[in-house]
């Protein structure tokens, strides 16, 4: 009897939350994913076609270019943030006042928002008033300034060096919470048996801080793989469209061209890919822990 009770009282402290989920998550997917089934367009009406969207965006040659150029996009920016941040949490990771303040520091971009960080950053990459194509021909390494959103290569890595700027300090707080949840007693057993430090990060901080760091990787990716604000803004897709993302092709069908129901049919195609990639990480990265 008591435990009848209880059940029901831990279902009635989770119905707001099942409540908000309901309204908020599985009622707007319910609704994108008839919607995908439509014909409909921004500017209204619309008629059921079934899959016919489907079909037409495995024959869309702009979305499988968006989609090769947000995957490699995440490819190259993923590790780099990790990485940073990695470095970024091993060397800030102890609580004295200096560390403290150099933590924050790193993390101080975060709180900007996008958006704005991506302005800062167009206005940094311009080729007449942009300090930093000053800095690189002050210091010998550019002869002249360079137009870094003339061609998809330039303009990808000013995306990812404007994106590292900000985003890396979330990944270094991550990690840092991972290492500091690590006992002083293993640390300092390992010095004691001679283990250098290098040998302390590979065989404990790396084992037991991997789900902090499987945490930032998927966040990473997940939101490398939904990278928007920073292409419009700072590329608009150019050149030419090769620095279109996935989201900014179905931002482009949707809101450009008022084809709200093909724009949902790519929506939960890359809702998808991004959830089965993630799946697969998760995956090997837990029997990698088991082995």
């Amino acid at each position: 009897m008591y435990a009848n009770s209880s059940r029901y009282v831990g279902l009635l402290f989770m119905t707001p939350a099942l409540l908000f989920v309901a309204v908020f998550v599985f009622y707007p997917l319910g609704q994108l994913v008839y919607t995908s089934m439509t014909d409909a367009s921004l500017l209204g009406g619309g008629k059921f076609v079934g899959l016919e969207n489907y079909a037409k965006a495995f024959s869309d040659r702009g979305f499988w270019r968006s989609l090769w150029f947000t995957v490699s996009y995440t490819l190259y920016i993923t590790p780099v943030l990790m990485g940073l941040g990695f470095l970024a949490a091993l060397l800030t990771t102890e609580n004295t006042r200096l560390k403290q303040v150099t933590r924050g520091a790193i993390f101080l971009p975060v709180v900007i928002g996008l958006a704005s960080s991506s302005f800062i950053w167009l206005w940094l990459f311009d080729q007449q008033v942009g300090l930093f194509n000053r800095l690189l021909v002050d210091i010998g390494i550019l002869d002249k300034p360079l137009v870094w959103f003339r061609s998809a290569e330039l303009g990808q890595l000013a995306v990812i060096i404007s994106v590292t700027w900000k985003i890396v300090g979330f990944g270094m707080i991550l990690m840092v919470a991972g290492i500091q949840s690590i006992g002083d007693d293993l640390i300092e057993a390992a010095m004691i048996d001679g283990a250098s430090y290098w040998q302390r990060v590979r065989r404990i901080i790396l084992p037991l801080a991997a789900r902090s760091i499987l945490l930032a990787t998927l966040i990473s990716a997940i939101g490398s793989m939904l990278a928007f604000d920073q292409f419009y803004i700072m590329t608009s897709g150019a050149p030419r469209g090769q620095t279109f993302t996935s989201v900014y092709w179905i931002y482009q069908n949707s809101f450009v061209y008022f084809k709200l129901g093909y724009g949902s049919a790519l929506s939960l195609i890359l809702m998808v890919i991004i959830m089965a990639g993630a799946a697969v990480q998760i995956a090997l990265t837990s029997r990698k822990g088991r082995s």
